[in-house]
Parts: C-alpha cells; sequence; structure tokens
C-alpha cells in the first residue's frame, strides 16, 4: 500500500510538471514566431509583452559561458529531480514536494529553450519574426540556444527628485526586468520554500534516511523468505 502511494505521488508530480512546461512552451512558441525581436504588446500601463532573448540565467543574468551554464542548469535540476523523488519516498508534505516541482518546472522549461530553440528556429531579429527550420538548421547549434524571455511589469516608471544625491532627476523602472512563465514558477517555487517550509529546508538531504533502510532491510528480508518458502 505504501509503494502505490508512492508510485500514485510521483505519478501526479510528473503530471503537474509536464503540465507547467507545455504552458511555459506554449508562451514561448507563441510569442517567437509572432513577434520580431523587442517588439512590444501594451496590456496595461504596467503590463507588456515584450519580446526578447537571453543567454543567461533568470530573469536575463549572465556570469558564465553559455555552454558551461547549460550544462551546469542540467546537473542542478537532475540532482533537484532525485531530491523530489527522495521526498516522495520520505511522504514529506504535498506542499514542499509541489513547490519543488515548481522549481524544477521552471529550470526544466529554460534548460530546453538552450538545448532545442537554436535548433529548430531560424534567428529572432528586429525586422523578422522566427519560422520552424528542419531539425539542427536553426541558428545555433545544441546546447546554444537563446532563451526567449517576454513578461514585463514597469509597475512604477518615473523619474527621480531632483534633490536626490547621485540619482537626482534619473529615470526610475520598478520591476525592470523580463522574464518569462519558467523564471515566475523558479520565483515562486523560492520564496513559497522559504516562507512556508523553513522546517524541511532545514533538514536537506540527498542521503537515505532510517526509515527507507528500514524499508529496503524489511524488503530484503522478505525476499529472502519468499525464496526459502519456495525452496
Amino acid at each position: 500500500m505504501k509503494e502505490y502511494s508512492v508510485r500514485k505521488r510521483i505519478t501526479w508530480v510528473c503530471v503537474l510538471i509536464v503540465a507547467l512546461l507545455i504552458i511555459d512552451q506554449m508562451i514561448k512558441i507563441w510569442v517567437k514566431t509572432t513577434m520580431p525581436l523587442h517588439d512590444s504588446i501594451r496590456i496595461t500601463d504596467w503590463f507588456y509583452i515584450s519580446f526578447i532573448e537571453n543567454n543567461g540565467m533568470a530573469y536575463g543574468m549572465t556570469f558564465v559561458n553559455k555552454v558551461v551554464l547549460s550544462v551546469f542548469r542540467i546537473i542542478v535540476s537532475a540532482v533537484v529531480a532525485v531530491y523530489i523523488i527522495k521526498q516522495i519516498k520520505r511522504h514529506a508534505r504535498t506542499l514542499y514536494v509541489v513547490l519543488l516541482a515548481l522549481i524544477f518546472a521552471g529550470a526544466a522549461g529554460n534548460i530546453f529553450d538552450c538545448l532545442f530553440y537554436g535548433l529548430c528556429f531560424s534567428e529572432s531579429t528586429p525586422f523578422q519574426v522566427a519560422q520552424w527550420v528542419p531539425f539542427g538548421e536553426g541558428y545555433a547549434s545544441f546546447l546554444q540556444g537563446r532563451v526567449v524571455d517576454m513578461f514585463y511589469f514597469p509597475i512604477i516608471d518615473t523619474y527621480l527628485p531632483e534633490w536626490l544625491p547621485i540619482w537626482g532627476g534619473e529615470h526610475f523602472i520598478f520591476f525592470s526586468p523580463v522574464f518569462n512563465f519558467a523564471d515566475a514558477c523558479i520565483s515562486v517555487g523560492v520564496v513559497a520554500l522559504l516562507l512556508f517550509c523553513r522546517k524541511e529546508l532545514g533538514t536537506i538531504s540527498l542521503s537515505k534516511s532510517k526509515e527507507e533502510d528500514n524499508d529496503e532491510k524489511r524488503q530484503t528480508a522478505d525476499a529472502g523468505k519468499e525464496s526459502d518458502s519456495q525452496k
């Protein structure tokens, strides 16, 4: 019964991750195949769909080489996936597992861009909308694809007072980064973990718990008994 419960939780977590990935990719593909680069659609004064591409991390940050960053993302995502399965087997709180899945789905969504967008799309430019091309004939090689960002929320767009030291009179925008659905999944997941799952975060470990060790020993012992009885 316990093993069935674990499999059931793994199944619905996978369904959640796939659903989030589909939403992320549908938004990105729609933007990439209908808007030229740097085009912007005004929704309200504080919300725009603004198409940009970046080589870096969430919210357009860039610190290291593109290939190195892509490989690093894959490794981190694999570690998170293993950790999620560990937590499900340990019967962790549903909220904790859901938030971990949210972070994993966000990371996987941006990894997908890096892996495949350069292989299956033509170049996006300010004068030309990207098109689907035969696989491998796109604008970049494997791991070199650019991440598509589109959500822009200039909630405050003003000029700072002249009397303010150093920055007086400068143009100020809050919130200026352009991001995508995957970035939002990661951010919501991380913030919610820090707010609501501090107890679980304090016990993070990829090693086996005593309960898992005991379960494995019990299963080994049961298998041995069944083997002896068959003899």
